[in-house]
């Protein structure tokens, strides 16, 4: 290559990357819908809470965690489709550092769980992320075509399930304390 190519071709370059040209600066994103930087949980369905809590509990060296039923909050009465339903599970919690995994027996139809394990045997469920306005959140997923499919409550927070299958790979719980 000639010396007056190779300076032509050096100068365009040194062109490119001044100040004001657009072409290789950093991409600029909007703000976030989901504004946590942490998964909070990560939660598997499964046909035996109680045996797959032990083999949990054994691989990861830690207690066994205790199982409970989880039933709708007469407050926050879960939806699934949209729909009033009686969903129930057993539910147990293993904390590991900042991240729960928790394990869930669906109880019955009506549920996202139970329609995940009839479709999909036992498997990862759903990540889950806090946020604040997990309703405002859930419209801005859905306007991304992911729909919220479950909804429901404890006494002092709720939840919402998106299913992000086809976008995200994944359903995701948004979780929020209304304290």
């Amino acid at each position: 290559m000639h010396l007056k190519t190779y300076l032509i071709l050096l100068l365009g370059l040194v062109a490119l990357y001044l100040p004001g040209n657009k072409i290789f600066q950093e991409k600029q994103h909007a703000s976030p819908i989901i504004e946590a930087k942490t998964i909070a949980q990560v939660a598997m369905v499964v046909k035996d809470i109680e045996k797959s809590g032990e083999i949990w509990a054994e691989v990861l060296g830690v207690e066994q965690p205790e199982a409970f039923v989880s039933t709708s909050h007469q407050d926050r009465p879960t939806t699934f489709y949209s729909e009033v339903t009686h969903a129930e599970a057993k539910l147990a919690f293993i904390k590991m550092g900042n991240i729960e995994i928790e394990l869930i027996e669906p109880l019955g139809k009506g549920s996202t769980w139970q329609e995940f394990l009839d479709t999909h045997g036992e498997g990862i469920h759903h990540i889950a992320f806090w946020v604040e306005d997990k309703e405002g959140v859930s419209k801005k997923l859905a306007l991304k075509g992911m729909p919220t499919v479950q909804t429901g409550g404890w006494d002092t927070g709720g939840y919402s399930y998106v299913d992000a299958t086809t976008t995200l790979g994944c359903i995701v719980e948004l979780l929020e304390n209304f304290e």
